[in-house]
């Protein structure tokens, strides 16, 4: 036999094993496409970064959906939504978009973009038109997280690593607490004032998970605020950074909201 022909027997050869064996050529896929919305948009907080949602990334992949993480610069309200905006566009089809804690305030915004269907919010604030976080905080007690942050000379917030350990990541182990001080992002405290131009609440369904043991923001607000906007919530016994500390209970309400948004 030629070695052509023995090449071309190898090839039918080859595409008969993967074709009866029920393999996806296309990267030999393990997981179903999700039903409903599978393009999920990760939105972190303030003193964070994408990466504390990497538990939450891997179940989500598992089940088969697209799944991305902002990197949000943290330098302004309007800096923020941009660069969740420009994630937003490179989806193909309609995209939940989900916030957690400052990045509720973004996703509020942000959510107005025609390709989001669905808004979930973890342990996040949910203003209204012309609200920010400093007036919808007001008729609360302050949350312990505030007195452990830290200003520099331009305005940035730095929480300290005992704000971080006892505040926002209590029931974490120690290793991830480190972790976390050591990658929070700088916060503009211009944030804490920007307003909410049109809240997306209002003409897209909602998704909420109260942290029940929240002490950077009010158990009682996120409450309040899931009530508002009438919002399928949850509550978990967790702390600030819910989708580190209950991933599963995180992602299972986004793969709800994916289901049911359209």
């Amino acid at each position: 036999m030629k070695v052509s022909q023995m090449y071309r027997t190898t090839l039918i050869a080859t595409a008969m094993l993967i074709l009866s064996s029920g393999l996806d050529m296309r990267g030999f896929a393990q997981t179903k496409s999700p039903q409903g919305t599978k393009n999920i948009v990760l939105v972190h907080g303030a003193w964070a970064d994408g990466s504390c949602w990497s538990k939450v990334i891997a179940l989500l992949q598992a089940k088969g959906f697209h799944v991305v993480a902002v990197q949000n610069p943290l330098t302004s309200l309007a800096d923020d939504v941009a660069a969740t905006k420009r994630i937003i566009a490179l989806q193909e089809g309609p995209v939940i978009l989900v916030g957690h804690s400052y990045a509720g305030v973004v996703i509020t915004e942000a959510g107005n973009d025609p390709k989001v269907v669905g808004l979930v919010y973890v342990a996040a604030f949910a203003p209204g038109d012309g609200e920010s976080i400093s007036s919808v905080t007001k008729p609360y007690p302050p949350a312990p997280l505030g007195g452990e942050l830290r200003p520099d000379a331009q305005g940035f917030l730095t929480a300290t690593p005992k704000g971080i350990a006892e505040d926002m990541a209590q029931d974490l182990p120690a290793s991830e607490q480190r972790i976390l001080t050591a990658t929070q992002g700088q916060t503009s405290s211009s944030v804490f004032g920007a307003t909410i131009t049109t809240a997306a609440w209002k003409s897209k369904p909602s998704w909420a998970l109260v942290a029940g043991n929240d002490r950077a923001i009010p158990p009682q607000l996120e409450k309040d605020e899931a009530a508002a906007i009438k919002a399928t919530s949850i509550t978990v016994p967790a702390n600030h950074l819910a989708m580190m500390s209950h991933p599963k209970e995180v992602a299972e309400l986004i793969e709800q909201a994916a289901a049911k948004a359209k």
